[in-house]
């Protein structure tokens, strides 16, 4: 993507970090002197440009710069938290004083507390998380414009349009405890996204698409997302219902992600702790197939997941979730890792660039494979339960026969079990998207309860 980068003042400067800096170290040191046993603190600043464009014309133009601080105090195992957008001294002071008040009120909680100083993260390493962009307002309306240009004016059948947008986003990050950890983050996000209507005899469909990167030199260009997205929306046109049967179902790589997040869902720990998951005991048994690995990949140069330190301070590692199918780990942070009397993971936060390792067939691979079935591009809806792994979504995709898209299905509901449907996954294509935290191929599974007419 061919883009002109504009000075301007980023939110990272020098001046910045030693401002953000000395105002966690002044947190701490005042919840030092107001009698707290432990203390942590963050501060972040952040700046950003959001425009839409929708049918050539500008529809909004949003600026912002946002700052804001967050303390949480220990006394004891009493825990008191209170933040402020206000970086004067006094009101530093003032939040501080408010977070003591409220943990003098609260129950110990024996589980309560800072990470463990052994697991914090004593090496940061630079992961080019922060590549800086300001286009201009004007330069930012003309790829939004050039982006939904491309979309309306690939198929005459593209006959209305929802928008496209663009945005930049930098922040700066500082967290640091009473236990002597210090640690700075800086990051930019930026996208370019549009969403078109397709109208035919048979009706009217919708899609879209769009692109991120970190690094704003690396998003696709304004006439690939615009014509991806007319693309996606006319295959949709002439969508039928399907009679309800059992199938294969291949989901989307876009889509695939999701399956992952219910995962992570199941064994993240406040799910345990709580006994509200459908994977509890099942540490060390098989819950994938036996090929799948899924892991954690979080020092990944410039990835959207990649992080040094969880949002304790832990150091992050490059670790399996899944492997040969069996599940090998939790997804902890220190408060749940003591509910379960396990150690922590360094997921405070969440997980960082997770993975499922890909075979070596793309898309059109895997519908050779999956020969007759429902290749799904569409998920509505979320009827999924972490607590019995029960699992029914509304969709709508392709039917496929001999390997070949037949016609655009929609109006349907994909139904199963996560337990069974994990067990099921019978390939990991090659086409993994990258755009987010979890990073996945299409997925197929074997067999599936497609509800329809």
């Amino acid at each position: 993507m061919s883009t002109a980068i504009v000075a301007t003042p980023a939110v990272a400067d020098t001046e910045s970090r030693k401002r953000l800096t000395d105002v966690v170290e002044q947190i701490l040191a005042e919840a030092k002197k107001s009698g707290a046993t432990a203390a942590e603190a963050g501060a972040n600043i952040s700046q950003g440009l959001a425009v839409t464009v929708r049918l050539g014309e500008v529809e909004t133009v949003e600026h912002t710069r946002d700052k804001g601080m967050g303390v949480t105090v220990y006394f004891g195992q009493r825990t008191g938290a209170a933040s402020t957008t206000d970086f004067s001294d006094k009101a530093l002071r003032e939040t501080v004083r408010a977070a003591c008040t409220i943990a003098k009120f609260t129950a110990e909680d024996d589980c309560a507390g800072l990470a463990d100083p052994d697991r914090l993260a004593k090496n940061i390493p630079d992961l080019d998380l922060y590549h800086p962009w300001n286009p201009g307002t004007d330069r930012a309306i003309e790829l939004a414009r050039a982006a939904e240009a491309a979309a309306r004016n690939m198929d005459k059948r593209i006959t209305n349009s929802e928008g496209g947008s663009l945005s930049t986003h930098e922040g700066l990050e500082v967290y640091g405890n009473s236990n002597g950890f210090l640690g700075t983050v800086a990051g930019t996000r930026h996208s370019l996204s549009v969403s078109v209507i397709a109208q035919d005899e048979s009706g009217m469909q919708r899609d879209y698409w769009y692109t991120v990167a970190r690094d704003a030199k690396k998003m696709e260009s304004p006439e690939s997302v615009g014509q991806t997205a007319s693309r996606r929306a006319l295959w949709r046109l002439g969508s039928r219902k399907l009679p309800t049967r059992q199938c294969p179902v291949l989901y989307e790589a876009p889509l695939a992600t999701s399956l992952l997040s219910h995962f992570i869902g199941a064994v993240r720990g406040t799910s345990l702790y709580r006994q509200a998951s459908f994977l509890l005991e099942a540490l060390g048994k098989p819950v994938f197939s036996d090929f799948v690995r899924i892991h954690e990949q979080p020092h990944l140069k410039g990835a959207q997941g990649s992080a040094a330190f969880d949002s304790e301070g832990v150091a992050t590692q490059a670790r399996d979730l899944i492997r040969d199918g069996i599940l090998q780990s939790y997804v902890l942070d220190s408060y749940s890792a003591r509910k379960l009397k396990m150690q922590t993971t360094g997921n405070a936060g969440g997980v960082h660039n997770l993975t499922i390792d890909p075979g070596k067939d793309d898309l059109a691979a895997l519908m050779k494979r999956m020969h007759t079935g429902l290749l799904v591009t569409e998920l509505i809806g979320f009827g999924v339960s972490t607590i019995t792994g029960d699992y029914s979504r509304g969709a709508a995709g392709f039917w496929v026969e001999n390997g070949e898209i037949q016609y655009p299905v929609e109006e349907i509901t994909i139904a199963g079990n996560l337990k069974d449907m994990f067990r099921r996954i019978v390939a990991v294509g090659s086409d993994v998207d990258t755009r987010g935290n979890i990073r996945s191929g299409s997925i197929l599974i074997e067999n599936m309860t497609v509800a329809g007419s």
